[in-house]
């Protein structure tokens, strides 16, 4: 991990181009563009489902060679309507993917996604692999039932007393009903504000679990943003209950044969609990081609030293294609 333990975060910076573009009836998509308008353009997808684009997700690429585009997906961050979960799929989203390209006249690109974001880019890669200069993946993720499983029930072997707590929140909870549950909960229009702390209790297991070392709780030492917390959650258990509208198997298996050709460098915390690696060792087969990189002191997030020098290594690395 030497050639990797140096590299940190590009300087941040602010977009040049922010818009909302109309996707579907009735999503306006956020997109933002920073770093260099004639550079190589990199896509940057968010995970989730039901995350959001950030500040601090520009400074991954150079932006002086990068023309990077950031979005948030249908539902979420700053697209609207917020939580929105009507037309909201992921052949939706790779649809939105193209209307982007082609309002802002890219030819090719690069995909970077991690966690949910990495599914987004393998689905939207197969469907289109001529539109692909390269893919940078991290965390892999193909909602297959047993990825599922594992996250909703099985990380309980190293979690107990979390996801205790997440069963805990109301009444009548337990393994086989926990999606189901939930979902009743967070999209109930009648209570709101019960509405809203179940969506809090659903995304801070996940957020609890997501490094190596976790981070002490800070609940007390800001404000919690509760419209935001309820569409993540509303959108993520809308993907959930319909396992991400996708056949992992399927983009397993067929992945070769449309991305054999195609630069792919996938990085993966050795300790990831939220996706673990045999995911990512089983696309890494599939695809001889692409370059996994083990992180062999990490978890599942992006902002870990070793998993944040590998994606910017990555990044370089593609500055080639």
């Amino acid at each position: 991990m030497s050639d990797f333990s140096q590299k940190t975060l590009f300087p941040e910076i602010e977009p040049y181009n922010t818009t909302h573009i109309k996707c579907g009836d009735i999503h306006k998509v956020y997109v933002e563009e920073s770093g260099n308008p004639n550079g190589q353009p990199i896509l940057f997808l968010h995970g989730g489902p039901g995350g959001g684009c950030g500040e601090k997700q520009r400074r991954f690429f150079d932006p002086k060679h990068y023309r990077i585009v950031l979005f948030d997906q249908r539902g979420c961050g700053k697209s609207e309507p917020l939580g929105e979960t009507a037309q909201n799929t992921t052949d939706d989203l790779i649809d939105d993917i193209e209307t982007i390209r082609k309002h802002l006249d890219i030819s090719k690109w690069i995909i970077f996604g991690g966690s949910w974001g990495s599914t987004l880019a393998l689905a939207y890669a197969m469907q289109k692999p001529g539109l692909i200069a390269g893919l940078i993946l991290r965390g892999i993720f193909l909602s297959r039932t047993k990825e599922l499983e594992w996250f909703l029930n099985e990380v309980n072997q190293f979690f107990p007393e979390l996801h205790q707590n997440l069963l805990n929140h109301k009444k009548n909870i337990h393994n086989k009903n926990l999606v189901e549950k939930y979902t009743e909960l967070v999209f109930n229009e009648q209570d709101k504000k019960s509405a809203k702390e179940a969506a809090i209790s659903w995304n801070h297991f996940e957020g609890s679990i997501l490094k190596l070392i976790p981070e002490h709780s800070r609940e007390n030492s800001g404000s919690i943003d509760e419209d935001f917390e309820l569409a993540r959650a509303k959108v993520q258990l809308h993907y959930i209950i319909n396992k991400c509208f996708i056949d992992g198997d399927s983009i397993l298996n067929e992945s070769a044969a449309f991305l054999n050709e195609t630069p792919v460098i996938i990085v993966q915390g050795r300790y990831d609990m939220v996706c673990p690696p045999k995911t990512a060792f089983e696309l890494h087969q599939k695809l001889p081609q692409s370059e996994l990189i083990m992180i062999p002191d990490a978890g599942h997030s992006a902002s870990e030293a070793g998993t944040l020098s590998a994606l910017i290594y990555a990044t370089e690395k593609f500055k080639a294609l």
